[in-house]
Protein backbone atom coordinates (compact mmCIF):
# COMPACT_ATOMS: atom_id res chain seq x y z
CA UNK A 1 0.00 0.00 0.00
CA UNK A 2 1.50 3.24 -1.16
CA UNK A 3 1.41 6.12 1.74
CA UNK A 4 -1.35 7.90 -0.75
CA UNK A 5 -3.42 5.11 -0.35
CA UNK A 6 -2.90 4.57 3.61
CA UNK A 7 -3.35 8.52 3.91
CA UNK A 8 -6.59 7.91 1.71
CA UNK A 9 -8.20 4.96 4.01
CA UNK A 10 -7.14 6.71 7.35
CA UNK A 11 -9.32 9.60 6.71
CA UNK A 12 -12.02 7.36 5.42
CA UNK A 13 -11.70 5.86 8.27
CA UNK A 14 -11.75 8.65 10.83
CA UNK A 15 -14.70 9.91 8.39
CA UNK A 16 -17.00 6.38 9.14
CA UNK A 17 -16.00 6.90 12.78
CA UNK A 18 -16.99 10.70 13.51
CA UNK A 19 -20.52 9.98 11.76
CA UNK A 20 -20.89 6.99 13.76
CA UNK A 21 -20.42 8.70 17.10
CA UNK A 22 -22.51 11.85 15.66
CA UNK A 23 -25.43 8.89 15.08
CA UNK A 24 -24.83 7.53 18.34
CA UNK A 25 -25.04 10.75 19.87
CA UNK A 26 -27.90 11.97 18.55
CA UNK A 27 -29.86 8.42 19.61
CA UNK A 28 -28.69 8.15 22.85
CA UNK A 29 -29.43 11.92 23.59
CA UNK A 30 -32.70 11.25 22.92
CA UNK A 31 -33.03 8.35 25.35
CA UNK A 32 -31.14 9.13 28.14
CA UNK A 33 -32.28 12.10 30.16
CA UNK A 34 -31.69 11.48 33.52
CA UNK A 35 -28.67 9.71 35.19
CA UNK A 36 -25.01 9.59 34.64
CA UNK A 37 -23.79 7.78 31.18
CA UNK A 38 -20.76 7.78 29.33
CA UNK A 39 -20.17 5.86 26.39
CA UNK A 40 -16.07 5.59 25.20
CA UNK A 41 -16.52 5.27 21.29
CA UNK A 42 -14.05 2.78 19.31
CA UNK A 43 -11.66 5.52 17.95
CA UNK A 44 -11.31 6.84 21.93
CA UNK A 45 -13.94 9.65 21.49
CA UNK A 46 -15.74 9.72 25.08
CA UNK A 47 -19.85 11.06 24.74
CA UNK A 48 -21.66 12.14 27.90
CA UNK A 49 -25.47 11.31 28.46
CA UNK A 50 -28.35 12.04 31.18
CA UNK A 51 -28.00 14.68 33.76
CA UNK A 52 -25.44 13.86 35.98
CA UNK A 53 -27.85 12.42 38.59
CA UNK A 54 -27.44 8.87 40.10
CA UNK A 55 -24.69 6.60 39.86
CA UNK A 56 -22.49 6.62 37.05
CA UNK A 57 -22.59 4.09 34.50
CA UNK A 58 -20.02 3.64 31.81
CA UNK A 59 -19.37 1.79 28.62
CA UNK A 60 -16.93 1.04 25.96
CA UNK A 61 -17.71 -0.11 22.14
CA UNK A 62 -14.08 -2.45 20.86
CA UNK A 63 -14.89 -1.76 17.20
CA UNK A 64 -16.82 0.51 15.00
CA UNK A 65 -18.92 -2.35 13.50
CA UNK A 66 -20.05 -3.14 17.21
CA UNK A 67 -21.14 0.43 17.37
CA UNK A 68 -23.54 0.10 14.03
CA UNK A 69 -25.11 -3.50 15.24
CA UNK A 70 -26.16 -1.50 18.45
CA UNK A 71 -27.74 1.38 16.44
CA UNK A 72 -29.22 -0.82 13.98
CA UNK A 73 -30.90 -3.81 16.02
CA UNK A 74 -30.27 -3.46 19.72
CA UNK A 75 -32.22 -6.35 20.13
CA UNK A 76 -30.50 -8.87 18.82
CA UNK A 77 -27.36 -7.87 18.40
CA UNK A 78 -26.46 -6.16 22.74
CA UNK A 79 -26.78 -9.62 23.78
CA UNK A 80 -23.96 -10.67 21.24
CA UNK A 81 -21.51 -8.09 21.25
CA UNK A 82 -21.74 -8.50 25.14
CA UNK A 83 -21.29 -11.98 24.77
CA UNK A 84 -18.08 -11.73 22.48
CA UNK A 85 -16.39 -8.44 24.50
CA UNK A 86 -16.83 -6.25 21.49
CA UNK A 87 -19.24 -4.22 24.30
CA UNK A 88 -18.02 -3.70 27.43
CA UNK A 89 -18.79 -2.05 30.56
CA UNK A 90 -16.13 0.15 32.58
CA UNK A 91 -17.98 1.47 35.83
CA UNK A 92 -21.17 -0.22 37.06
CA UNK A 93 -22.88 -2.96 36.10
CA UNK A 94 -24.64 -4.34 32.66
CA UNK A 95 -27.91 -4.23 34.75
CA UNK A 96 -27.16 -1.10 35.87
CA UNK A 97 -26.54 0.02 32.14
CA UNK A 98 -29.91 -2.13 30.80
CA UNK A 99 -32.35 -1.05 33.44
CA UNK A 100 -31.15 2.96 32.61
CA UNK A 101 -31.88 2.30 28.93
CA UNK A 102 -35.03 0.41 29.54
CA UNK A 103 -36.58 3.25 32.00
CA UNK A 104 -35.25 5.81 29.90
CA UNK A 105 -36.90 4.07 26.79
CA UNK A 106 -39.85 4.85 28.00
CA UNK A 107 -40.08 8.41 27.32
CA UNK A 108 -38.41 8.24 23.49
CA UNK A 109 -39.80 7.44 20.34
CA UNK A 110 -37.77 4.99 18.76
CA UNK A 111 -35.95 5.70 15.84
CA UNK A 112 -37.59 4.84 12.79
CA UNK A 113 -35.44 1.62 11.45
CA UNK A 114 -36.15 0.21 14.67
CA UNK A 115 -39.89 0.83 14.55
CA UNK A 116 -39.84 -1.03 11.29
CA UNK A 117 -37.94 -4.03 12.30
CA UNK A 118 -40.04 -4.36 15.42
CA UNK A 119 -43.39 -4.49 13.48
CA UNK A 120 -42.06 -6.63 10.84
CA UNK A 121 -41.14 -9.08 14.03
CA UNK A 122 -44.69 -8.43 15.45
CA UNK A 123 -46.28 -9.28 12.31
CA UNK A 124 -44.01 -12.49 11.76
CA UNK A 125 -44.66 -13.88 15.42
CA UNK A 126 -47.83 -16.24 14.47
CA UNK A 127 -45.24 -17.96 11.94
CA UNK A 128 -42.31 -18.46 13.84
CA UNK A 129 -44.24 -20.00 16.53
CA UNK A 130 -45.41 -23.50 15.87
CA UNK A 131 -44.25 -25.66 18.42
CA UNK A 132 -45.08 -29.12 17.16
CA UNK A 133 -44.53 -31.64 19.45
CA UNK A 134 -40.63 -32.54 17.92
CA UNK A 135 -39.76 -29.21 18.20
CA UNK A 136 -41.03 -28.55 21.95
CA UNK A 137 -38.91 -31.53 22.94
CA UNK A 138 -36.06 -29.88 20.99
CA UNK A 139 -36.56 -26.23 22.42
CA UNK A 140 -36.49 -27.35 25.82
CA UNK A 141 -33.67 -29.39 25.77
CA UNK A 142 -31.52 -26.22 24.56
CA UNK A 143 -32.55 -24.42 27.69
CA UNK A 144 -33.57 -27.28 30.48
CA UNK A 145 -30.94 -29.76 29.41
CA UNK A 146 -28.11 -28.06 30.57
CA UNK A 147 -26.15 -29.38 33.63
CA UNK A 148 -28.34 -29.81 36.20
CA UNK A 149 -25.54 -28.29 38.60
CA UNK A 150 -25.39 -24.51 36.51
CA UNK A 151 -29.44 -24.26 38.38
CA UNK A 152 -28.21 -25.07 41.51
CA UNK A 153 -25.93 -22.69 41.29
CA UNK A 154 -28.42 -19.40 41.65
CA UNK A 155 -32.01 -21.07 41.91
CA UNK A 156 -33.49 -21.60 45.89
CA UNK A 157 -32.98 -24.72 47.46
CA UNK A 158 -36.30 -26.51 45.82
CA UNK A 159 -35.68 -25.35 41.97
CA UNK A 160 -38.26 -23.42 41.85
CA UNK A 161 -37.39 -21.69 37.92
CA UNK A 162 -40.64 -19.48 38.22
CA UNK A 163 -41.81 -16.38 39.50
CA UNK A 164 -41.67 -16.25 43.30
CA UNK A 165 -44.77 -14.90 46.04
CA UNK A 166 -43.14 -12.08 47.65
CA UNK A 167 -44.70 -10.19 50.44
CA UNK A 168 -41.83 -8.21 50.77
CA UNK A 169 -38.87 -7.31 48.13
CA UNK A 170 -36.27 -7.94 51.10
CA UNK A 171 -37.95 -11.78 51.90
CA UNK A 172 -35.75 -14.42 50.84
CA UNK A 173 -35.78 -16.48 47.68
CA UNK A 174 -36.84 -19.60 49.25
CA UNK A 175 -39.34 -18.00 51.87
CA UNK A 176 -40.88 -16.21 48.77
CA UNK A 177 -40.89 -19.56 46.64
CA UNK A 178 -42.10 -21.50 49.52
CA UNK A 179 -44.97 -18.70 49.20
CA UNK A 180 -45.83 -19.24 45.23
CA UNK A 181 -46.38 -22.68 46.10
CA UNK A 182 -49.06 -22.05 48.76
CA UNK A 183 -50.32 -19.64 46.96
CA UNK A 184 -50.81 -21.92 44.22
CA UNK A 185 -52.75 -24.66 45.94
CA UNK A 186 -55.16 -22.07 47.71
CA UNK A 187 -56.24 -21.09 44.48
CA UNK A 188 -56.74 -25.05 43.40
CA UNK A 189 -58.27 -25.70 46.48
CA UNK A 190 -56.87 -29.30 46.82
CA UNK A 191 -58.25 -31.66 48.93
CA UNK A 192 -57.89 -35.44 50.20
CA UNK A 193 -58.70 -37.96 47.18
CA UNK A 194 -57.96 -35.29 44.50
CA UNK A 195 -55.99 -35.58 41.24
CA UNK A 196 -53.80 -33.09 40.36
CA UNK A 197 -51.62 -32.78 36.90
CA UNK A 198 -48.79 -30.49 36.94
CA UNK A 199 -48.11 -29.40 33.21
CA UNK A 200 -44.37 -28.72 32.73
CA UNK A 201 -43.12 -29.82 36.65
CA UNK A 202 -39.57 -28.69 36.09
CA UNK A 203 -37.82 -30.70 38.72
CA UNK A 204 -40.22 -32.12 40.46
CA UNK A 205 -40.72 -29.38 43.50
CA UNK A 206 -44.32 -27.89 43.39
CA UNK A 207 -45.46 -31.89 42.32
CA UNK A 208 -43.82 -32.86 46.10
CA UNK A 209 -45.72 -29.86 47.16
CA UNK A 210 -48.93 -30.79 45.83
CA UNK A 211 -48.28 -34.41 46.91
CA UNK A 212 -48.77 -33.32 50.26
CA UNK A 213 -51.61 -31.36 49.60
CA UNK A 214 -53.77 -34.68 48.84
CA UNK A 215 -53.48 -37.48 50.61
CA UNK A 216 -54.69 -40.94 49.34
CA UNK A 217 -55.30 -38.51 45.39
CA UNK A 218 -52.85 -38.97 42.71
CA UNK A 219 -50.42 -36.16 41.41
CA UNK A 220 -48.57 -36.46 38.03
CA UNK A 221 -46.05 -34.32 36.48
CA UNK A 222 -44.92 -33.90 33.52
CA UNK A 223 -42.01 -32.30 31.74
CA UNK A 224 -40.40 -32.80 28.25
CA UNK A 225 -37.02 -32.30 29.75
CA UNK A 226 -34.68 -35.53 30.23
CA UNK A 227 -32.53 -33.56 32.79
CA UNK A 228 -35.72 -32.61 34.68
CA UNK A 229 -37.63 -35.84 34.74
CA UNK A 230 -34.60 -37.52 35.50
CA UNK A 231 -33.89 -35.05 38.85
CA UNK A 232 -37.21 -35.34 39.69
CA UNK A 233 -37.46 -39.27 39.56
CA UNK A 234 -34.54 -39.07 42.00
CA UNK A 235 -36.08 -36.43 44.16
CA UNK A 236 -39.34 -38.89 44.82
CA UNK A 237 -37.05 -41.77 45.14
CA UNK A 238 -35.22 -39.77 48.43
CA UNK A 239 -38.84 -39.06 49.56
CA UNK A 240 -40.53 -40.44 52.53
CA UNK A 241 -44.20 -40.26 54.33
CA UNK A 242 -45.88 -39.12 51.06
CA UNK A 243 -49.56 -40.40 51.62
CA UNK A 244 -50.50 -39.02 47.74
CA UNK A 245 -49.73 -41.15 44.68
CA UNK A 246 -46.99 -39.07 42.67
CA UNK A 247 -45.23 -40.29 39.59
CA UNK A 248 -43.43 -37.87 36.91
CA UNK A 249 -43.26 -38.74 32.99
CA UNK A 250 -41.52 -38.03 30.15
CA UNK A 251 -44.47 -36.61 27.97
CA UNK A 252 -45.96 -34.16 25.95
CA UNK A 253 -49.37 -32.54 27.28
CA UNK A 254 -50.87 -33.36 23.57
CA UNK A 255 -50.14 -36.97 24.29
CA UNK A 256 -52.31 -37.44 27.49
CA UNK A 257 -55.64 -38.87 28.21
CA UNK A 258 -57.93 -39.62 31.43
CA UNK A 259 -59.28 -36.69 33.94
CA UNK A 260 -58.13 -34.47 36.40
CA UNK A 261 -59.62 -32.31 39.39
CA UNK A 262 -57.02 -30.24 39.33
CA UNK A 263 -54.49 -28.99 36.56
CA UNK A 264 -51.66 -26.62 37.46
CA UNK A 265 -49.32 -24.95 35.15
CA UNK A 266 -46.20 -23.23 36.28
CA UNK A 267 -43.93 -21.22 34.07
CA UNK A 268 -44.49 -23.84 30.78
CA UNK A 269 -47.12 -22.04 29.03
CA UNK A 270 -44.11 -19.18 27.69
CA UNK A 271 -43.20 -22.22 25.24
CA UNK A 272 -46.65 -23.39 23.59
CA UNK A 273 -46.00 -20.83 21.06
CA UNK A 274 -48.38 -18.82 19.70
CA UNK A 275 -50.10 -20.91 17.41
CA UNK A 276 -50.71 -23.75 19.74
CA UNK A 277 -52.85 -21.80 22.20
CA UNK A 278 -56.15 -23.46 20.59
CA UNK A 279 -54.41 -26.81 21.34
CA UNK A 280 -53.22 -26.48 24.91
CA UNK A 281 -56.45 -25.18 26.20
CA UNK A 282 -58.86 -27.63 23.98
CA UNK A 283 -56.51 -30.49 25.51
CA UNK A 284 -56.72 -28.96 29.50
CA UNK A 285 -59.98 -28.97 28.65
CA UNK A 286 -60.56 -32.65 28.10
CA UNK A 287 -58.50 -33.68 30.35
CA UNK A 288 -60.21 -31.26 33.50
CA UNK A 289 -63.36 -32.81 35.70
CA UNK A 290 -66.19 -31.46 35.00
CA UNK A 291 -65.83 -29.73 38.75
CA UNK A 292 -62.28 -29.25 38.78
CA UNK A 293 -59.97 -26.36 38.87
CA UNK A 294 -57.35 -25.40 36.86
CA UNK A 295 -54.64 -22.41 37.45
CA UNK A 296 -52.45 -20.91 35.01
CA UNK A 297 -49.27 -19.15 35.78
CA UNK A 298 -47.55 -17.55 32.78
CA UNK A 299 -45.16 -14.51 31.58
CA UNK A 300 -47.65 -12.27 30.14
CA UNK A 301 -47.23 -8.76 28.12
CA UNK A 302 -49.60 -5.97 29.94
CA UNK A 303 -49.98 -4.22 26.72
CA UNK A 304 -50.49 -5.03 23.27
CA UNK A 305 -49.26 -8.26 21.73
CA UNK A 306 -45.28 -7.72 20.77
CA UNK A 307 -42.91 -10.09 19.77
CA UNK A 308 -39.89 -12.18 21.08
CA UNK A 309 -36.77 -10.52 21.76
CA UNK A 310 -34.62 -12.11 19.13
CA UNK A 311 -31.49 -12.10 21.16
CA UNK A 312 -33.55 -14.39 23.87
CA UNK A 313 -35.11 -16.75 21.03
CA UNK A 314 -31.59 -17.24 19.71
CA UNK A 315 -29.81 -18.25 22.67
CA UNK A 316 -32.03 -18.59 26.16
CA UNK A 317 -35.91 -19.93 25.03
CA UNK A 318 -36.13 -20.44 21.55
CA UNK A 319 -39.84 -20.93 20.54
CA UNK A 320 -40.85 -19.10 23.52
CA UNK A 321 -43.37 -16.55 23.31
CA UNK A 322 -44.65 -13.83 26.14
CA UNK A 323 -48.34 -13.37 25.20
CA UNK A 324 -50.98 -10.71 26.15
CA UNK A 325 -54.44 -11.52 27.94
CA UNK A 326 -56.27 -10.46 24.60
CA UNK A 327 -54.08 -13.51 23.09
CA UNK A 328 -54.71 -16.26 25.67
CA UNK A 329 -58.82 -14.80 26.42
CA UNK A 330 -60.23 -16.00 22.90
CA UNK A 331 -58.62 -19.24 23.02
CA UNK A 332 -59.52 -20.06 26.71
CA UNK A 333 -63.47 -19.16 25.85
CA UNK A 334 -63.14 -21.13 22.03
CA UNK A 335 -62.00 -24.50 24.90
CA UNK A 336 -65.00 -23.89 27.19
CA UNK A 337 -63.87 -23.09 29.86
CA UNK A 338 -64.55 -19.77 32.46
CA UNK A 339 -62.23 -17.70 33.85
CA UNK A 340 -62.61 -17.38 37.78
CA UNK A 341 -60.08 -14.88 38.75
CA UNK A 342 -56.95 -13.32 36.88
CA UNK A 343 -53.95 -12.43 39.12
CA UNK A 344 -51.68 -10.00 37.85
CA UNK A 345 -48.31 -10.31 39.89
CA UNK A 346 -46.32 -6.76 39.31
CA UNK A 347 -42.09 -6.91 40.20
CA UNK A 348 -42.26 -9.62 41.70
CA UNK A 349 -40.45 -11.65 39.02
CA UNK A 350 -38.24 -8.35 38.88
CA UNK A 351 -37.12 -9.27 42.45
CA UNK A 352 -37.04 -12.99 41.81
CA UNK A 353 -34.84 -12.54 39.00
CA UNK A 354 -32.54 -10.06 41.17
CA UNK A 355 -31.95 -13.05 43.39
CA UNK A 356 -31.43 -14.85 40.24
CA UNK A 357 -28.58 -12.54 38.77
CA UNK A 358 -26.59 -11.99 42.17
CA UNK A 359 -26.36 -15.22 43.32
CA UNK A 360 -25.68 -16.54 39.73
CA UNK A 361 -22.59 -13.55 40.09
CA UNK A 362 -21.42 -14.64 43.10
CA UNK A 363 -21.00 -18.15 42.01
CA UNK A 364 -19.51 -17.18 38.29
CA UNK A 365 -16.38 -18.95 38.08
CA UNK A 366 -18.21 -22.16 39.10
CA UNK A 367 -20.42 -21.76 36.20
CA UNK A 368 -17.39 -21.05 33.87
CA UNK A 369 -15.97 -24.57 35.09
CA UNK A 370 -19.25 -26.17 33.68
CA UNK A 371 -19.19 -24.42 30.62
CA UNK A 372 -16.89 -21.29 29.79
CA UNK A 373 -16.93 -17.34 30.46
CA UNK A 374 -18.61 -16.59 26.48
CA UNK A 375 -21.54 -19.20 28.41
CA UNK A 376 -21.13 -16.73 31.68
CA UNK A 377 -22.12 -13.23 29.70
CA UNK A 378 -24.87 -14.75 28.27
CA UNK A 379 -26.01 -16.12 31.00
CA UNK A 380 -25.79 -12.48 32.89
CA UNK A 381 -27.27 -10.65 29.86
CA UNK A 382 -30.11 -13.33 30.20
CA UNK A 383 -30.96 -12.44 33.58
CA UNK A 384 -29.82 -8.67 33.83
CA UNK A 385 -32.09 -8.00 30.63
CA UNK A 386 -34.92 -10.12 32.10
CA UNK A 387 -34.62 -8.11 35.36
CA UNK A 388 -34.49 -4.96 33.88
CA UNK A 389 -37.37 -6.11 31.81
CA UNK A 390 -40.30 -6.74 34.47
CA UNK A 391 -39.09 -3.66 36.09
CA UNK A 392 -39.11 -1.05 33.64
CA UNK A 393 -41.17 -2.27 30.97
CA UNK A 394 -44.85 -4.61 30.65
CA UNK A 395 -43.77 -7.99 31.28
CA UNK A 396 -45.71 -9.31 34.43
CA UNK A 397 -46.67 -12.56 35.65
CA UNK A 398 -50.57 -13.56 35.02
CA UNK A 399 -52.36 -16.00 37.51
CA UNK A 400 -55.55 -17.28 35.76
CA UNK A 401 -58.02 -19.53 37.35
CA UNK A 402 -60.37 -21.75 35.46
CA UNK A 403 -63.03 -24.13 35.68
CA UNK A 404 -66.04 -25.23 33.87
CA UNK A 405 -68.40 -24.40 36.32
CA UNK A 406 -69.23 -20.98 38.26
CA UNK A 407 -69.87 -22.95 41.64
CA UNK A 408 -66.84 -24.43 41.98
CA UNK A 409 -64.54 -21.13 43.50
CA UNK A 410 -65.99 -19.51 46.39
CA UNK A 411 -67.43 -16.08 45.30
CA UNK A 412 -65.30 -14.22 47.24
CA UNK A 413 -61.23 -14.29 47.19
CA UNK A 414 -61.05 -14.68 51.16
CA UNK A 415 -60.20 -18.44 51.11
CA UNK A 416 -57.08 -17.74 49.59
CA UNK A 417 -55.41 -16.19 52.04
CA UNK A 418 -57.44 -18.02 54.69
CA UNK A 419 -55.82 -20.97 53.22
CA UNK A 420 -52.41 -19.73 52.98
CA UNK A 421 -52.36 -18.52 56.81
CA UNK A 422 -53.20 -21.99 57.99
CA UNK A 423 -50.29 -23.81 56.21
CA UNK A 424 -48.38 -20.95 57.27
CA UNK A 425 -49.13 -21.55 60.54
CA UNK A 426 -48.63 -25.52 59.89
CA UNK A 427 -45.56 -25.67 58.48
CA UNK A 428 -43.70 -24.03 61.85
CA UNK A 429 -40.77 -22.91 59.06
CA UNK A 430 -39.14 -19.60 59.32
CA UNK A 431 -41.17 -17.55 56.65
CA UNK A 432 -37.95 -15.34 55.57
CA UNK A 433 -36.20 -18.58 54.78
CA UNK A 434 -33.96 -19.06 57.36
CA UNK A 435 -35.20 -23.38 58.20
CA UNK A 436 -36.33 -25.13 55.56
CA UNK A 437 -38.38 -28.07 56.97
CA UNK A 438 -39.95 -30.71 55.67
CA UNK A 439 -43.50 -29.63 57.68
CA UNK A 440 -43.67 -26.50 55.90
CA UNK A 441 -45.61 -28.75 53.00
CA UNK A 442 -48.60 -29.52 55.16
CA UNK A 443 -52.13 -30.11 54.10
CA UNK A 444 -54.26 -26.79 53.40
CA UNK A 445 -57.35 -26.14 55.14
Amino acid sequence: MTQAQGFILHRFGAAAAAFTNWIMARALSRIVTHGSLDVTMSNGRLLSFGDASGERVHVRFADLAAQWAFLIDADMRLGELYMDRRFLVEHGSLFDFLAMMLREAQNAKHPLIARLIDHARTWLRIFRHRNLPARSKANVAHHYDLDGRLYELFLDRDRQYSCAYFDSPDQSLDAAQRAKKRHLAAKLRLEPGKSVLDIGCGWGGLALHMARHVPRGHVLGITLSEEQHGYAQKRLAEHERLEADIQFALQDYRSLSGRFDRIVSVGMFEHVGLASYRAFFDTCADLLEDDGIMVLHTIGCSATPGFTTPWLDRYIFPGGYIPALSEILPEIEKAGLQVTDIEVLRLHYAWTLAHWRKRFLARWQEAAALYDERFCRMWEFYLASAEAAFRYEDLVVFQIQLSKRNDVIPVTRDYIGEHEKTAAQRSKADLEGAVERDTDDVLVG
